[in-house]
């Protein structure tokens, strides 16, 4: 690092502020419609979070149904999972920054005031994979299918979130005098006191868009192409990829956060993370040794015929996640149809 980072110029310039919202009630006005009266804002950071999760709606759609699942019942899931995983994210950022509410002179009613900001990851993955199990109970499809099709979408869906926060000018790295530094518009009430002004710091969104999008490519061009990677192993992979990139990026923001044992909130989250992505493969490589039978337990699916075309041979044992509500759908151990496993 240079000695002096206030003669940077170059680096990655910040969009101007007023790109990061956009009063859709004004707009509406002033095209004509003179009777509208609310002022709607529409935030840059949201759109980003909209855009992907579409894009993870539309890529879980296309694993699912690849391997069986009927066309968009994706939807059926996706509603309490977005619903919950919101909940779940602003859950998770009121508790790990309580100080920020209770001080509020607005008081605690602040914690509710989603528009603000304020959403984390590891909140909406808590929740949201409840969602997924309701969503999965209601519709037949099986739980680890389901989270295995959602896998490389979910990267997509961060990556494109990310980017939310480069129009909000916020949680950037530390300093730095490399050539893609960003530059933060002074003022800016993030930047740590004493910095000179000009300085550059760490993009932390940005690598993280990077990293999702290398965990993405890797899982569905590499990974699932030379391993049958079912019964979870792909969303086991997930947390694995994601966590061990979070845990760098959140290392190095400068952001307020909670620190116990002198590691911030979300690093212990991010290495939770990798631990159970690393239990869910190992046991689950133990559990079910054998191909998916199907992605409906049994008698849930839209036809009787739920087989897999693959060479595997499963047992009653790849069957053991099936609701004991609904009836096991263990069948004999038998060999499945010739043919090659299906892949996405």
């Amino acid at each position: 690092m240079t000695s002096d980072l206030s003669t940077a110029t170059a680096g990655i310039p910040s969009p101007d502020p007023a790109l990061a919202s956009f009063n859709l009630g004004q707009w509406l006005r002033d095209v004509g419609l003179a009777w509208f009266p609310w002022d709607v804002t529409i935030h840059a950071y949201a759109i980003c979070i909209l855009v992907g999760i579409v894009l993870a709606v539309l890529i879980t759609n296309h694993r699912l149904t690849k391997r069986g699942g009927e066309k968009w019942v994706v939807v059926d899931i996706a509603i309490p999972t977005v619903l919950l995983g919101i909940v779940g994210a602003r859950l998770y950022h009121v508790l790990t920054h309580l100080t920020d509410y209770t001080e509020d002179p607005r008081g605690i009613i602040s914690a509710f005031f989603v528009w603000e900001g304020g959403l984390a990851i590891f909140g909406s993955l808590l929740f949201g994979a409840l969602g997924i199990w309701l969503g999965c109970r209601w519709t037949g499809i099986r739980f680890w299918s389901f989270v295995d099709a959602l896998a490389p979408g979910l990267l997509v869906a961060q990556a494109f979130g990310r980017f939310g926060n480069y129009f909000n000018q916020e949680l950037f790295g530390l300093p730095t005098d490399l050539p893609w530094g960003l530059r933060i518009d002074a003022g800016n009430s993030a930047i740590p006191v004493g910095l000179p002004e000009g300085t550059l710091f760490h993009p932390t969104f940005l690598y993280e868009m990077l990293w999702n999008a290398a965990g993405a490519i890797i899982l569905i061009v590499v990974l699932e192409r030379a391993l049958r990677l079912q019964w979870g192993k792909a969303i086991g992979f997930y947390l694995i990829w994601y966590g061990i990139g979070r845990t760098w990026f959140e290392s190095i923001r400068v952001d307020p956060s909670d620190v116990y044992l002198g590691i911030r909130t979300n690093v212990w989250a991010a290495l939770g993370a990798i631990v159970i992505g690393a239990i869910i493969i190992i046991v689950q490589s133990k559990r079910h040794t054998g191909a998916e039978p199907g992605v409906y337990v049994a008698g849930r699916g839209p036809t009787d015929d739920q087989s897999v075309e693959s060479d595997a041979v499963y047992s009653e044992h790849d069957d053991l996640d099936a609701d004991p509500a609904e009836g096991s759908d263990a069948e004999p151990a038998a060999t499945a149809k010739s043919g090659s496993a299906p892949r996405s």
